[in-house]
């Protein structure tokens, strides 16, 4: 079983590259530099790390086969154990077989002379890429000689809630796909071969297309570089696939539809603002929508976290929990009251978010916020789990508004591409109010800063330079909702 020179070994995620698109596989070979960073990677690397760590937690007695000092050994140790007839779970099970090795996340004996392969996943759910992995192993160890009788996608249970802090039984759910996956088992063979030729040869010429979609690519840039220009304003800025129906006629450019054919008045509007450059904007169309609005308004941002392990009582895999919100308080007059909270402790920040939601939101007066089912998912979350507090913050999720739907039916501006994210509106009305300034400028950054905040080695000078720039950002969201608001209710904007 030592490891057979090759000049281009292949793993399972080599095999999984090729699956998705050939070109992948000869570039992360051939031509690794031109792969981009990924700014995601280290974070979805450390949450699958910690994924695989508990499942193996959950298994006492199992064998860990190290890597060290090279694969070699790892393969040795593997062939020691199951020769020797050991009884128990083994993790990181390394097998090869045609110049493909593989190191299989957990082998579990069941009972009657063969193995369960679980293949450890970090997602709530297998994906259909997740079955050629377990395929490419499950043909890799039967050909290595281990009796594999049962193979799953060991994933996140999406119901499971943490109950005794630490107690984690419960977690996984196994998606059995031993019959599922048997014809690819069958052309694991030709695939491999495929593979293989395929890195023998020239790059590939293939072009950007759906097969792109799904698994991220960090050679994206690059092969799009080799497309055509295509059209300043592409058709696919009608949105909710408004423009797919356009491409199927050939039809590429948004300036070369057909007008009597937009039958949807969003796509209709976003032709017109793109054709003639001129805003749309329905002044007294916002100012109906918004005349109910009781003052005092308040706008409400979250900033959450979600953490694939639930490490707090009564959380779920990737729970959305709030650690941060802005508010900021406006009176009828115009006058503004902001107030915030931010917990960087890395404590359950949820109770005291609660408290702080309930003492310094008004008791009457509209809460505005932007796509608000997620703010009232949160706040109807922490209902639930804090009973004394439930009637006031379920008075608070009674008096939510959205100013989404406002901002949608009443504005839009061709530089918006399609979009309404309020990151895709703000520099049309309010250009000063520019993220680009902010250390943090997305979700994403706030849910790192967060973890970076909450480690043991942050120091406090850097922990409390994350404090400023946290509240910073999530202070510029409500302050960005509030001048949209005005915008889209005044004349006069140069249109």
């Amino acid at each position: 079983m030592s490891v057979s020179p090759r000049p281009h070994g292949l793993s399972k995620s080599r095999i999984t590259y090729f699956e998705q698109c050939p070109k992948r596989l000869w570039l992360s070979v051939h031509r690794p530099e031109l792969a981009e960073d990924d700014e995601g990677a280290e974070a979805r690397f450390a949450a699958g790390h910690e994924v695989g760590a508990a499942a193996c937690s959950l298994l006492p007695g199992g064998i860990m086969v190290e890597a060290e000092p090279d694969l070699s050994a790892a393969l040795a140790t593997t062939k020691a154990l199951l020769e020797s007839g050991h009884e128990d779970p083994i993790f990181e099970a390394t097998f090869q077989h045609d110049g493909v090795l593989v190191r299989v996340d957990i082998l579990e004996p069941n009972g009657l002379g063969g193995w369960h392969m679980a293949e450890v996943k970090s997602s709530t759910k297998p994906k259909d890429y997740h079955a050629n992995d377990l395929a490419t192993q499950v043909w890799v160890a039967r050909e290595a000689g281990v009796r594999i009788d049962s193979a799953a996608i060991r994933h996140l249970d999406s119901d499971f809630v943490l109950k005794p802090e630490g107690s984690l039984e419960g977690l996984f759910f196994d998606s059995e796909l031993t019959s599922n996956i048997q014809d690819r088992v069958e052309t694991r063979a030709a695939v491999v071969a495929a593979a293989r030729e395929t890195l023998a040869g020239t790059e590939p010429n293939i072009l950007p297309g759906s097969h792109c979609n799904g698994l991220p690519c960090n050679f994206a840039a690059y092969c799009e570089a080799a497309l055509p220009p295509g059209p300043e304003c592409p058709v696919t800025l009608l949105p909710y696939g408004g423009g797919n129906r356009w491409l199927q006629r050939g039809v590429e450019d948004l300036f070369d539809v057909d007008p009597s054919g937009l039958t949807n008045p969003t796509h209709q509007r976003v032709f017109q603002a793109t054709l003639t450059g001129k805003p749309d904007h329905n002044v007294e169309g916002a100012r109906a929508a918004m005349a109910d609005w009781a003052f005092p308004r308040t706008w409400l941002d979250f900033e959450t976290i979600a953490f694939a392990i639930p490490r707090w009582v009564g959380t779920r895999p990737y729970q959305q929990v709030p650690f941060q919100f802005s508010a900021h308080i406006e009176a009828e007059d115009g006058s503004l009251e902001h107030h915030e909270f931010l917990s960087l402790d890395g404590a359950d920040p949820r109770r005291a978010c609660a408290e702080a939601l309930v003492t310094k939101i008004p008791r009457s007066g509209a809460v505005v916020a932007y796509n608000a089912g997620f703010e009232k998912g949160r706040l109807r979350e922490l209902s639930e789990f804090f009973p004394d507090l439930a009637d006031d913050l379920n008075s608070i999720i009674e008096r939510v508004v959205d100013l989404l739907p406002v901002t949608r039916a009443n504005w839009y501006h061709r530089d918006q591409r399609g979009s309404w994210s309020i990151k895709a509106v703000l520099p049309t009305v309010a250009p000063e109010l520019d993220y680009s300034e902010l250390e943090v400028k997305d979700g994403g950054n706030a849910q790192a800063a967060y973890l970076e905040a909450i480690s043991p080695e942050t120091t406090a000078a850097r922990r409390a330079a994350l404090d400023t720039a946290l509240r910073a950002y999530c202070g510029r969201d409500t302050e960005a909702m509030i001048v949209l608001a005005k915008h889209l209710c005044q004349n006069g904007d140069g249109d």
